[in-house]
């Protein structure tokens, strides 16, 4: 067994694919679109679908946004440096929502960023 996948939904599947590829340097591996259905599927990741877990996009037409309850929490990134990620991805108009730095009660650093959904993305040195 594997960890194939994860979905979210998005409103503005465009604005999305701009922030993951663009900004989170992401590859779009395959889309496409399911008429009868009125939705959108886009995967995109660091590595193909079939040898590494991706990032399933999910635009409904029609829908205007969508609430996260309580219960999601975070996507984690894996990057070289946090500090220089952070300031990459600021630069490229992305949004720190806690900037790099040790966690709290410990020595891990990490960083969030939130994509234009508001989903939370936690980056992390990529060795741990």
């Amino acid at each position: 067994m594997r960890m194939m996948h994860t979905m979210l939904r998005v409103r503005d599947l465009d604005v999305s694919l701009s922030f993951y590829c663009d900004i989170l340097q992401m590859k779009l591996l395959r889309k496409e679109n399911f008429p009868e259905g009125k939705f959108t599927l886009a995967f995109v990741g660091y590595g193909e679908v079939g040898d590494s877990t991706v990032l399933e996009l999910t635009h409904n037409w029609g829908v205007e946004g969508y609430d996260h309850g309580n219960a999601y929490g975070h996507i984690a990134v894996g990057v070289d440096d946090v500090y220089a990620a952070c300031a990459r991805i600021r630069k490229l108009g992305g949004n720190v929502v806690r900037e790099a730095g040790p966690m709290k009660g410990g020595t891990t650093v990490l960083a969030f960023v939130e994509d234009p959904d508001g989903y939370k993305i936690e980056l992390l040195a990529a060795h741990i």
